[in-house]
């Protein structure tokens, strides 16, 4: 990944970090709404959730400048989310609900550019992953216009392309 996406994602993350709670809890109600099926992996306490869900994109977005550390994290990660009952599918909708939620808290400062950069990081964190936890990933990753174009339309996808 090149220092000017790093950069962007890096800035975009700082001006989401104020209200943090507030992004996790507005990316849980998008994942809900795009695969309901994610609902019954969490309890009815989410607090606790959310702010781990910030802590591991904060680690994983500071990273980006050594990613010789990212590894070891991000196989533990994807072990412990295959025995909370994770596929590979959830994967996508993980991915779409972050796009989502990035375009509705940063609204006109979600940039073309920045939905790109952004969904490359993805793509890598996922595909990391995926790999560490599951046998098999397929080899090639969605283009980003297809991520793009899950923004448009704003109806939960009922049959997910492979990620």
């Amino acid at each position: 990944m090149d220092p000017s996406t790093i950069a962007l994602i890096q800035q975009s993350f700082a001006d989401l970090r104020a209200p943090a709670i507030d992004v996790a809890e507005v990316f849980y109600a998008e994942l809900f709404a795009v695969d309901p099926s994610c609902r019954p992996m969490f309890g009815s306490d989410m607090q606790v959730q959310r702010r781990k869900l910030v802590s591991a994109l904060n680690y994983m977005v500071h990273a980006l400048h050594a990613p010789e550390q990212v590894p070891g994290s991000v196989r533990k990660l994807a072990e412990a989310h295959v025995g909370y009952g994770v596929t590979p599918e959830h994967y996508t909708s993980f991915g779409i609900a972050l796009l989502r939620t990035l375009k509705k808290v940063l609204g006109s400062e979600f940039t073309p550019e920045l939905c790109d950069a952004w969904a490359t990081w993805f793509q890598i964190v996922a595909r990391a992953m995926k790999e560490a936890a599951y046998d098999h990933v397929p080899e090639k990753a969605m283009e980003l216009a297809w991520w793009r174009g899950l923004l448009i339309d704003e109806t939960p996808p009922l049959a997910l392309a492979p990620a």
